[in-house]
């Protein structure tokens, strides 16, 4: 069996296991989390949930909103499981192996208020892929693109339904007219910047089912500082975070 580590993070109020060498969760799904806003009672599902980590915080801040996860590999969906149990969160959070691609399968069409996804980047033409599967499948469209995970959360959403992302700045343009194919509306935008004298690197987008056509651009969030310490920015998100629950909105 392949070699875990049980992390503390969110000072010590979360145990994570994850795989020593395989896949482990990065910096932008702890961003993903601070950025998403649910409502007391929802019902919420994360696709291609990795180890869980994104829920893990969610059901932390919003207890009382019903949260699922699919993910395509099993591995890492006992993972997950393994995570919600060790959280306490098993009456909380329910885990299911799948593919987003026959979520209705699975799920009632028009079952969720809100779908959430932090979905491969990269194209499978772009840079090496790497040799651990595990990684390769989370990183590479390889079992999983954009388009699949957009065109699955138009089939769960409610009308009026959310969705949160986050995505390469980059690929902005591809995400909007995803999301417009699929009739669902950008709302809200965060750019996430490494540091003042980059690029930005991510977007963090909220969309919503039939919205209409109404943008909020919100302040950038930078990092780090020169020094490769973080930002006072980040040192909030990281704060509120450890804060049970922070959860409310809108």
């Amino acid at each position: 069996m392949e070699e875990e580590t049980l992390d503390e993070i969110l000072n010590g109020r979360l145990r994570v296991f994850q795989k020593k060498k395989g896949y482990r969760f990065s910096l932008d799904s702890i961003l993903l989390a601070h950025f998403i806003s649910l409502k007391p009672r929802a019902r919420a599902v994360e696709l291609g949930c990795g180890s869980g980590i994104i829920l893990l915080i969610l059901a932390k801040h919003f207890p009382h909103v019903d949260f699922s996860g699919l993910e395509i590999q099993e591995e890492l969906a006992n993972m997950a499981r393994k995570n919600i149990k060790i959280n306490s969160l098993d009456g909380m959070v329910k885990i299911f192996t799948g593919d987003a691609k026959t979520a209705l399968d699975i799920f009632k069409a028009r079952s969720f208020d809100a779908v959430i996804f932090n979905p491969p980047y990269r194209k499978i033409s772009s840079g090496r892929i790497n040799p651990i599967l595990e990684k390769a499948v989370a990183r590479h469209e390889i079992r999983g693109s954009l388009k699949v995970f957009i065109s699955a959360a138009k089939d769960l959403l409610k009308p009026a339904g959310k969705v949160f992302t986050v995505y390469p700045a980059k690929r902005l343009i591809e995400l909007v007219s995803l999301f417009r194919e699929n009739a669902i509306e950008p709302k809200r935008i965060k750019l996430v910047f490494s540091d003042r004298f980059s690029d930005a690197a991510f977007v963090l987008v909220e969309g919503r089912l039939d919205g209409r056509e109404e943008l909020e651009i919100e302040s950038p969030l930078f990092i780090y500082r020169e020094d490769k310490t973080y930002t006072k920015e980040m040192d909030i998100v990281f704060s509120e975070l450890a804060r049970f629950p922070f959860g409310g909105g809108d």
